[in-house]
């Protein structure tokens, strides 16, 4: 494939290096959205920018015939336009909080779980996020997704981060930012009796670069708006 990064940070250049040993071509590596000239010739583009240039670069590369994967968060109050200008344009779009396998497969088990946990009331949900300490959003996208996995599959109806104004019947997010630290999400069921708890760690970036290549190489052959699970042939498990 002939791939245009959009987000040349240390994402784009993980993914960069990941892409070229799976026998594929970065053309084009850009910090703003590209013109249309640009996107000639380009099969699929890996978008880990800024929330600021998210929605603008999917929007260019839709309208342009460029089938597009993004990573970016913090940008998601746009992304019911991005759906209708990627049907508009009958077109090939990907988002995901992360691209991690691992995390993906955390993603379903976290809706297994709230599922088995959702008529024990006497256990109370929180949550906790750490990441490196240039991360722009708080909470992360994987936090956020978590939560509404839960939500989807309990009697929770919202979540708030902590220091915040608390909500009623609202799961509790602790957010962390330390060092160099890629990502870490904690799901923890507390009761007077005994806890239950499932953890993610992510080692490195490579796995989040190694899931958007993956991504990319799936779309190839599709056309519509998809995520991970789709990729990964999780939603009927």
């Amino acid at each position: 494939m002939n791939i245009a990064l959009l987000g040349y940070g240390k994402m784009g250049q993980a993914i960069e290096k990941i892409a070229k040993t799976r026998g594929h071509q970065i053309v084009l590596t850009k910090e703003e959205t590209p013109t249309k000239e640009e996107l000639q010739n380009i099969d699929v583009a890996i978008d880990f920018s800024t929330p600021e240039a998210a929605f603008d670069n999917i929007k260019t590369c839709l309208e342009n015939h460029v089938k597009i994967v993004s990573g970016t968060t913090g940008w998601l109050e746009k992304y019911n336009q991005a759906v209708t200008i990627c049907n508009q344009n009958n077109g090939s779009f990907i988002y995901a909080s992360n691209f991690s396998v691992g995390v993906n497969i955390f993603f379903q088990l976290n809706q297994i779980l709230a599922k088995m946990m959702a008529p024990h009331n006497e256990y109370q949900v929180e949550m906790e996020e750490i990441h490196h300490t240039q991360k722009l959003d708080a909470p992360s996208g994987t936090a956020i997704t978590l939560a509404n996995g839960i939500i989807e599959n309990s009697n929770y109806s919202d979540w708030y981060l902590e220091g915040t104004t608390p909500k009623e019947n609202a799961i509790p997010i602790k957010d962390k930012r330390i060092g160099i630290i890629p990502g870490t999400h904690y799901i923890h069921y507390q009761s007077d009796i005994d806890s239950i708890e499932i953890k993610h760690t992510a080692h490195k970036r490579d796995g989040f670069a190694l899931g958007a290549v993956i991504a990319a190489e799936w779309l190839q052959e599709k056309t519509g708006v998809f995520d991970m699970q789709d990729v990964l042939n999780l939603k009927n498990m």
